[in-house]
């Protein structure tokens, strides 16, 4: 006889997990408290459904913090791994100028979900929206809501795939919660990440400054360090380059707020050699010895001014140094529903390695709503992608 496995959540760890589940053990209902499944999905890819990264594994793993947490699940279902699988469902990829990877031209986001979907139905897998999960009644079965009626399911595995906090809008408010809590599994608070960092800056910078890019740079935190770009922002700064360092700089905010990034705005150059282009200024000024010394943009000269006196902007040593190591303070990260992710949710402790959990036996979680964190670039959706292959090869084992 069939067993039969209710998945609380429709986004890509779930979507994956169902897929992969081996129909002919398996009755499977996905419940989804939208009209439409995957809605987080859909929003994210509207500037482009970047699915994975290409980058080699071993770097790979060490994108996820704590990249212990995961890497059995990714060595398992690898970037290529999950190339091959959209692959088999009709969904042709490619490598990106960033390394990252796309659906090819003319394939969008509702075009993958479609695809998916398909699989689903060919697995006879059931979808059923407008289902809002509220807990367990007395005997531990499943309560939910549908069209204002109570339903109690009763399932005999249950894996829980209800996102984080961020954009509540698509339904991922991280109100699941309390009702874990009362089960006595521990819950971290949700904190944002892959978002925006506030920084203070002055008015007259900031008035000529916004909306401009700070290109070809290096961002280091701590001990960690991220070439890209960022843009200037009223609120501060946001881009690929500060969202792969939000680990780091919500770790000094805890601890030791305002938390201090240093940029290097010239990574091509060492610190010798920045001021040997500097000693050759002859009868240039200091600012047009930095744009055609250094090829410096205005609003990098710009912010080098803001940070800097005129006495120590004139003072070569000064000037490079503060090139190479320039420290901005970031006194808060964007608020949680404008952040592409969150960190915190279920406890890690919480789960064995296969995320069932240790007090609810045949119950798991997966997804982002553990805690765990990846920047942006693919590693998110692949994180979540290999979840669901790997909690679905654990029970597809199960005899």
């Amino acid at each position: 006889m069939k067993k039969s496995i209710a998945i609380i959540g429709s986004g890509p760890s779930a979507l994956l997990l169902a897929a992969m589940l081996d129909e002919k053990k398996f009755n499977i209902t996905i419940y989804e408290r939208n009209a439409a499944p995957a809605r987080k999905f859909l929003v994210a890819g509207d500037g482009g459904l970047n699915l994975t990264h290409s980058e080699e594994l071993e770097t790979f793993i060490t994108r996820y913090t704590p990249s212990s947490f995961l890497e059995k699940s990714i060595r398992a279902f690898t970037n290529t791994d999950l190339r091959n699988w959209f692959k088999s469902i009709g969904i042709e990829t490619y490598i990106g100028t960033s390394k990252r990877i796309f659906p090819i031209q003319g394939i969008k986001p509702i075009d993958v979900l479609n695809a998916i979907l398909n699989e689903l139905k060919n697995k006879n897998v059931q979808l059923k929206t407008n289902h809002i999960w509220k807990g367990w009644n007395s005997n531990n079965e499943l309560l939910l809501i549908h069209n204002e009626e109570e339903l109690f399911v009763k399932a005999d595995v249950v894996v829980f795939a209800l996102g984080g906090a961020s954009w509540s809008k698509t339904g991922s408010d991280g109100s699941w919660k309390d009702f874990f809590e009362k089960k006595d599994i521990k819950t971290l608070p949700f904190q944002a990440s892959n978002c925006a960092a506030e920084i203070k800056w002055n008015e007259p910078f900031l008035a000529n400054a916004e909306g401009e890019w700070l290109k070809n740079i290096s961002i280091s935190c701590g001990e960690k360090e991220k070439k890209g770009e960022i843009v200037i922002t009223k609120f501060g700064i946001e881009g690929s380059a500060v969202y792969a360092l939000s680990p780091q700089i919500r770790k000094e905010l805890n601890e030791n707020k305002p938390a201090k990034i240093l940029l290097d705005l010239k990574p091509i150059f060492t610190l010798e050699e920045i001021k040997n282009k500097l000693a050759n200024k002859g009868n240039r000024s200091y600012t047009k010895l930095l744009q055609d010394g250094l090829n410096l943009s205005d609003v990098q000269i710009a912010l080098l001014k803001t940070i800097l006196t005129k006495e120590k902007f004139i003072d070569i040593d000064i000037l490079a140094e503060k090139i190479k190591q320039l420290p901005l303070q970031i006194t808060a990260m964007a608020p949680i529903d404008e952040a592409i992710s969150t960190v915190g949710g279920v406890s890690l402790n919480e789960v064995n390695e296969h995320f069932q959990l240790k007090k609810l036996p045949h119950h798991y979680t997966i997804g982002e709503m553990l805690d765990w964190d990846a920047p942006t670039g693919g590693y998110l959706l692949q994180g979540c992608f290999s979840m669901g292959w790997y909690l679905a090869e654990k029970l597809n084992s199960v005899e």
